[in-house]
C-alpha cells in the first residue's frame, strides 16, 4: 500500500510545514500568508475565556517559531537538511555561512566528528564459528564431530587514519590441529589511497604490504605482496574493480606465486536481489562459481549457489528469514561430489555460526531426493501450524505494549488537538455555511489515523483513546479556501496539522475525507504523505 510504505520511508524534516500546511517548496509570500491565517485565529487576545486563552498561547507559539526559522532563508535550509537537530547543532551562523553550500559543508563537517568520535568509542567484532558434523562417522561409531573452525577479529579505530586489527583463526579435526593469529594496521593516506601492513604467525606466517588507490570514480586498484617465513616464497596480487553501473560491479585479480592465476569476476546487489560469479584459471585447475540470493518478503530469501571446477561439483539451495532486528537464520540444502549436505546457519550482527551436516558420502537419487523435500516440507508445515501463529501472538502483544507505553503521550495529544479544534471551530463553520450558499466544498466527516481502522470505517467505530484514529472535520473545514478547495501537501505528515496528532504511534496512518460538492456526495482516502486535493478533477 503506497500510504503505508510512505510511513516508513517518508520526509523527516516537514514538522513545521504541516503545522501551517505548506508545500516544502512554498514561496516566502505563502510561507508570510500562511502564518497571517493560522495567527488570526490563535492570537491570545482573540480567546476571551482564560482556559482557552492558555491553548491559543501554546498554539501560537509554535506557530511563531515555525514562522521564524521558515521565513529565514538560512535556518530554513539547515532545517530542510537536518531538521530541528541542526538547528540546534552549535552551528554558528553568519557572514562567514552566507552561502548554501558553505552551511551545508560544516553541517556535514560536525555530523562527521560526531560519527567518528562514536567510532573511537567502540570496539568492532566480527567472527564465525564452523561445527561440522556427519551422519555417516556417527552410525559408524567414530563420533558426530568431524572438526570445528573457529574465527575471529576484533578493529578498533587508533584515530581518524588509523585502524588496527587483531584476528584469529583455529582449526581441529579427528586427527590433528593449528591455528594462525594475524595483526593489521591499517592508513588512511588521502580520501582516495590507504595502505594496511599485515603479519601472522602459526601454521602460516608471513609478513606483507596491500595498498589500495581509487583511480576514477568508478575503478580501484589494489596491490597485495607478501613473503612467507616458512618457505621464502613471495606472492604478488593485483586487483582492479570497477563500477559497472549503480547496483553493480566488476573485478579482474592476477596472482604471481605458488598458485600463479587470473580471476574474473562479477557481482550486482540492489534492494531485492544479490547476484555474482566468479571464473578462476590457475596453476594446476580451473574453476568457475555463481550465487543468487533474492528477496521473498520483508524478512526472508532464497539462495541457490554452485561451483565447477577440477575438484568440486556441488549445487546449493535454500533460504534464510530474520528472526529479529539483528538475526537471521538461514538452511541450505548442498549435494555434489564430496556428499549431500544439510547447512545450517545463524547470522548475528558482525558473528556467524555454520553447522554443515554430511548426510551422505554416496549419492544416491532416492536418499538426495528425500533430503531435500523432508525439511522443505517440514519447514512449511512449522511455519504454517508453529512460527507463523507464535510470530502473530508476539506481534499483538508487542502492539498492545506499546499502546500501554503511548497510551499517556496519545491521550496528551488528544487533548491539546481536541482544544487546538474548539479555536477553530467558529472559523470553520463559518466556511462551512458560506460553501452551503453556494453549493460549494463541504467537509461532512473526516478520520485520521490507524490504516487498518479506516479501512473499517464504516463499522461501529468509538472515538478513543485505544481507536487509533482522530476525527479530524473541523480542521478539515478550516483549510477549505474562499474558492471552495482544500490542498495538503505531498511530503508532509498530516499529524503534525494544527487541530491533528499522531493517535497511533509507529503504526501506517491514512486519512480518509467524505465530503459534498454541488449537491454530490464523494469519499477520498489518501496515505499519509500524500497529497490531497478536493474537488478532485473531473468532479
Amino acid at each position: 500500500m503506497m500510504g503505508d510504505e510512505a510511513a516508513r520511508t517518508g520526509p523527516q524534516n516537514r514538522e513545521l510545514y504541516a503545522l501551517l500546511n505548506l508545500s516544502p517548496e512554498a514561496s516566502d509570500e505563502e510561507i508570510r500568508r500562511a502564518y497571517r491565517q493560522w495567527a488570526q485565529v490563535y492570537h491570545p487576545d482573540k480567546s476571551p475565556s482564560p482556559l482557552m486563552k492558555e491553548v491559543a498561547e501554546e498554539n501560537f507559539k509554535r506557530i511563531c517559531e515555525a514562522y521564524e526559522i521558515l521565513s529565514d532563508e538560512t535556518k530554513r535550509l539547515i532545517y530542510d537538511l537536518y531538521g530541528m537537530e541542526g538547528l540546534t547543532s552549535g552551528l554558528e551562523l553568519g557572514p562567514r555561512l552566507s552561502k548554501a553550500e558553505e552551511i551545508k559543508e560544516e553541517l556535514q563537517r560536525i555530523k562527521r566528528r560526531e560519527e567518528e568520535a562514536k567510532k573511537m568509542a567502540h570496539f568492532m567484532p566480527t567472527g564465525s564459528i564452523v561445527f561440522n558434523l556427519s551422519v555417516p562417522s556417527f552410525l559408524e561409531g567414530d563420533g558426530i564431530m568431524r572438526g570445528m573452525v573457529m574465527a575471529s577479529q576484533v578493529q578498533s579505530q587508533l584515530s581518524k587514519d588509523d585502524a588496527i586489527a587483531i584476528a584469529g583463526n583455529l582449526a581441529a579435526n579427528q586427527r590433528s590441529g593449528g591455528g594462525i593469529g594475524t595483526a593489521i594496521l591499517r592508513r588512511q593516506l588521502s580520501p582516495v589511497s590507504s595502505i594496511e601492513f599485515v603479519a601472522s604467525t602459526g601454521l602460516q606466517s608471513l609478513i606483507g604490504m596491500q595498498t589500495t588507490r581509487q583511480l576514477s570514480i568508478h575503478s580501484t586498484a589494489t596491490i597485495n605482496i607478501s613473503k612467507s617465513l616458512s618457505d621464502g616464497s613471495i606472492n604478488l596480487t593485483n586487483t582492479w574493480t570497477r563500477q559497472l553501473s549503480e547496483t553493480s560491479s566488476g573485478n579482474i585479480e592476477l596472482a604471481l606465486g605458488m598458485r600463479s592465476g587470473i580471476t574474473v569476476g562479477w557481482k550486482k546487489r540492489d534492494e531485492n536481489v544479490s547476484a555474482g560469479g566468479d571464473l578462476k584459471i590457475e596453476t594446476g585447475g580451473l574453476g568457475a562459481s555463481a550465487r543468487y540470493t533474492r528477496k521473498l518478503s520483508s524478512k526472508s530469501h532464497g539462495r541457490i549457489a554452485g561451483r565447477i571446477g577440477s575438484n568440486a561439483l556441488e549445487i546449493e539451495v535454500g533460504g534464510g528469514r530474520k528472526i529479529s532486528e539483528f538475526s537471521t537464520v538461514r538452511m541450505m540444502y548442498t549435494i555434489g561430489i564430496k556428499g549431500i549436505f544439510w547447512k545450517l546457519e545463524l547470522h548475528r550482527g558482525g558473528q556467524k555460526l555454520i553447522v554443515p551436516v554430511l548426510l551422505s558420502a554416496y549419492i544416491s537419487p532416492v536418499f538426495a531426493t528425500g533430503a531435500f523435500i523432508v525439511p522443505t516440507s517440514l519447514y512449511f508445515l512449522l511455519k504454517k501450524f508453529v512460527v507463523k501463529p507464535y510470530m502473530q501472538k508476539r506481534e499483538k502483544r508487542k502492539a498492545l505494549e506499546n499502546m500501554e507505553k503511548t497510551y499517556g503521550q496519545v491521550l496528551e495529544a488528544r487533548r491539546s488537538a481536541e482544544k487546538a479544534q474548539q479555536l477553530l471551530q467558529n472559523v470553520a463553520t463559518r466556511k462551512k455555511n458560506k460553501q452551503a450558499e453556494t453549493g460549494g466544498l463541504i467537509v461532512t466527516k473526516a478520520l485520521y489515523g490507524d490504516a487498518k481502522a479506516i479501512e473499517k470505517r464504516h463499522e461501529h467505530l468509538e472515538e478513543e483513546v485505544d481507536s487509533g484514529v482522530i476525527d479530524v472535520t473541523v480542521p478539515m473545514n478550516f483549510l477549505v479556501s474562499d474558492s471552495g478547495e482544500l490542498k495538503l501537501h505531498e511530503g508532509v505528515k498530516k499529524s503534525g496539522i494544527m487541530g491533528f496528532c499522531d493517535p497511533c504511534p509507529d503504526q501506517p496512518k491514512q486519512l480518509y475525507v467524505a465530503y459534498t460538492y454541488n449537491s454530490r456526495t464523494f469519499e477520498a482516502i489518501v496515505g499519509d504523505f500524500e497529497e490531497l486535493v478536493l474537488p478532485q478533477a473531473g468532479q
